[in-house]
């Protein structure tokens, strides 16, 4: 009985011995995981090695660079800067960090995947925003964490806001599309210690928001020209990010309301002179476009590298209604000369306006036929009209007119009236269709 229990015994021991061989990495499995096995790890990578984080990794270390655009803060053309959430992802490896290879380490760790650091224990490459306007310096983040992989691939993701210059075009503000760049730039090493190359997916945009005033259409890596400062050359990347901007806005609120506008002037010599109206609301219609031209200037950079097409068209309605006031005037002027008979060069002149204006109806363009037409009967016409000619018998010509009653300066100023109201609704016309049609343009081949 006694010699059983022994044999038992000593059998369990046997089993016992064999687990914590295998628990140790004696046997053919390696350890399991655990935070002491973790803790041994990093002692051995970080303490009992040569590993320095003030020694880059290699003479000439790789480094692949990739951007998460988060969302588009603002697009401020006026300041000409661009404010965008991401956070860079940095991929380089380490081979002092590895513990891949069981030949190298003291154990087997082939159960850890992944060691967790920061920059106070590990090297990491030095990183600025080279066209930042709120801050230049080295991207710099205690609290993120480094992840390790086994083979001593170390992956760093950075977040920030970049506030960055961009150079604005505002030729067709306010349908009109910027393309601003965040560069990437290494400091303190040469491009021959550090190299920036592109990830796979230099751009990821799966966590993106869209912004409600800027609509992102491209966003892209390139890469840039390597920069020289004092005599060494630096790796630098170029991530581009193409922003339209959302027309609904501006279109209710400038363009659509300076358009309108603009067919008020013409209106001014519908009013006739008695009302006492004309130069109050020509002024009106002056000082509000005055108006307009100021809060639009507010909102465009001061810039002399491109004209907005906007801006030149409020310029050439405000000329025209400058213009208008002078008219108004002159109009205001002829009109009281009461019932004084105009100058043989004014009739002249009246009897244009009122064949181009077509006043009195068809009867103004009637002519004399010449080579031997028939000649259009005007006594007959003439024994309908009233006394006193009025403007529409202007349309006779000169020996005829001189034979009856002649032109008054009340006359000619209610022509100059229609007139001018023609020819103003024609230029105010054909200027906002040039304008509006070659912004459209633009806009649906962007």
């Amino acid at each position: 009985m006694v010699p059983i229990m022994e044999i038992a015994i000593r059998l369990c021991i046997g089993i016992c011995l064999i687990r914590v061989v295998q628990c140790q990495g004696l046997g053919g499995s390696p350890p399991t995981y655990s935070r002491t096995l973790e803790t041994d790890l990093r002692t051995e990578l970080f303490t009992t090695g040569s590993y320095s984080e003030l020694q880059r990794p290699n003479e000439r270390t790789n480094v692949a660079v990739s951007m998460t655009i988060l969302t588009v803060n603002d697009l401020d053309i006026k300041n000409q800067v661009m404010s965008v959430s991401g956070y860079l992802s940095l991929e380089w490896t380490d081979s002092r960090l590895s513990w891949s290879n069981t030949s190298a380490t003291s154990q087997d760790y082939s159960n850890i995947r992944f060691l967790f650091s920061t920059e106070s224990y590990v090297w990491r490459p030095a990183i600025i925003i080279e066209n930042s306007v709120d801050d230049i310096s080295v991207i710099s983040d205690k609290n993120i964490p480094m992840r390790i992989a086994s083979g001593g691939r170390i992956t760093w993701n950075p977040a920030g806001i970049y506030l960055v210059a961009c150079s604005s075009d505002i030729t067709y503000y306010p349908l009109d599309e910027q393309t601003c760049s965040v560069k990437v730039s290494t400091w303190g090493y040469t491009s021959n210690e550090i190299y920036l190359n592109f990830d796979a997916n230099p751009i990821d945009m799966t966590f993106y928001s869209e912004n409600g005033e800027w609509l992102l259409v491209d966003a892209k890596g390139e890469k840039s020209k390597e920069q020289a400062r004092g005599g060494q050359t630096f790796s630098s990347l170029t991530f581009s990010i193409t922003l339209q901007r959302r027309p609904m806005f501006h279109a209710l609120n400038t363009i659509v309301p300076v358009i309108l506008m603009a067919f008020l002037i013409p209106m001014v010599y519908k009013l006739p002179v008695d009302s006492g109206e004309k130069i109050g609301y020509s002024l009106t219609v002056l000082l509000a476009y005055a108006v307009y031209l100021s809060l639009i200037s507010d909102n465009i950079p001061s810039t002399s590298v491109t004209v907005c097409y906007l801006t030149v068209f409020l310029l050439i309605v405000l000329a025209l209604s400058v213009i208008s006031v002078a008219f108004v005037i002159l109009v205001i002027a002829t009109y009281h000369h009461g019932d004084r008979v105009v100058s043989a060069r004014l009739a002249r002149i009246g009897h244009f306006m009122a064949v181009a204006t077509c006043d009195g109806g068809c009867s103004c363009c009637c002519k004399k036929k010449q080579h031997n037409d028939t000649v259009i009967p005007f006594q007959e016409e003439t024994n309908k009209l009233p006394p006193k000619v009025g403007i529409s018998q202007i349309g006779l010509d000169e020996s005829e007119t001189e034979s009856t009653k002649e032109m008054t300066f009340q006359d000619f100023s209610k022509l100059l009236d229609k007139f001018l109201f023609l020819v103003y609704m024609l230029i105010v016309l054909l200027t906002s269709m040039t304008f509006a049609l070659l912004g459209l343009y633009h806009y649906t081949t962007l």
